[in-house]
């Protein structure tokens, strides 16, 4: 595959080595101050910035090239993203996180929470911790569990705390955002009584794994039309 990498920071470069290492080329290489093109393109990974996110993905879709997201902090327009590829026929997967085991973390996080939902004696709490360059917070990724757990239980809402116990009303999901020096990205939901814990946790050992999971999307994705998630390129659906 030709690709196209709109974000050539820490995770381009992360993405360029994985891609080139399983044969494919990278047509472009798309900072701050280069302009995209759609020339010699078979898919475009998307690891920008928020403000450049929409824009290149909607370059792509309007140039009929697949596009794989995982820039976070742009998802207000999410929804005329996908109008967007579904006028025009085209390819597009955005995913908070493209690592297999964050995925399969998230699949456990559904059913965790489905069964803790009529426990009324345990509390949760979402905590994700990250270096202090991430911009986000908090992360796409703890958002994205937030809000499965929102779908599989009676929590209709998440927040934003840094109390500890966290200070929010019994249906709102707490996320504790932490950002310490160069630490990986780590993930942790936790449901805590009086008598014990249960917790699940994800911990990122490198970018490696979520550059991984792009290039593998972007391999499934060439050929096919719609809107798709890591779910259905992993074949969890």
């Amino acid at each position: 595959m030709r690709i196209a990498l709109l974000g050539y920071g820490k995770m381009g470069k992360t993405i360029e080595k994985i891609a080139l290492d399983r044969g494919h080329t990278i047509s472009q290489k798309v900072g701050r101050d280069t302009n995209f093109s759609p020339e010699g393109v078979d898919v475009a990974i998307d690891f920008s910035l928020p403000e450049s996110a929409v824009a290149n993905i909607t370059s792509c879709l309007q140039n009929n090239i697949p596009i794989v997201s995982g820039t976070t902090g742009w998802l207000d327009a999410y929804d005329d993203v996908v109008a967007l590829c579904k006028e025009k026929n085209g390819a597009f997967i955005y995913a908070s996180n493209f690592s297999v085991g964050v995925n399969l973390f998230f699949e456990l996080n559904k059913k965790l929470a489905s069964l803790m939902n009529k426990q009324d004696a345990y509390s949760l709490g979402i905590e994700e911790i990250h270096h202090t360059q991430k911009l986000d917070a908090p992360s796409g990724t703890a958002i994205t569990v937030a809000q499965d757990i929102i779908d599989n239980s009676h929590y209709n809402t998440w927040q934003l705390t840094e109390s500890d116990p966290p200070e929010v009303e019994t249906n709102v999901a707490p996320i504790t955002s932490k950002r310490e020096g160069m630490v990986p990205g780590t993930h942790i939901v936790t449901y805590k009584s009086n008598i014990d814990t249960i917790s699940i946790s994800h911990e990122a050992h490198s970018r490696e794994g979520f550059a991984l999971g792009a290039v593998i999307a972007a391999e499934w994705l060439l050929g096919k039309k719609g809107v798709f998630s890591m779910r259905d390129v992993l074949n969890l659906s």
